[in-house]
């Protein structure tokens, strides 16, 4: 499994966002459309928000590929 850690710039980063920062998808609509598939994680769950907000200590599992967020 790969993983890839994206560091805060803010107080959070929304879970398209963070598939875009990590280099998963190329567009917000393409984050929309996964997300909305059900193919990414947060902390173990489903989501289907792509507007879900990620802080510090959040995992994002999309695919193979594990997203830890860092404040």
């Amino acid at each position: 499994m790969e993983s890839v850690t994206i560091k805060l710039r803010d107080e959070f980063i929304k879970l398209g966002q963070a598939l875009k920062a990590a280099g998963l998808v190329e567009t917000g609509a393409e984050a929309k459309a996964v997300i909305l598939d059900g193919e990414a994680s947060v902390n173990g769950e489903v989501c289907l928000q792509r507007g879900k907000k990620l802080y510090g200590g959040d995992e994002v599992l999309f695919g193979n590929t594990q997203i830890r967020i860092e404040k």
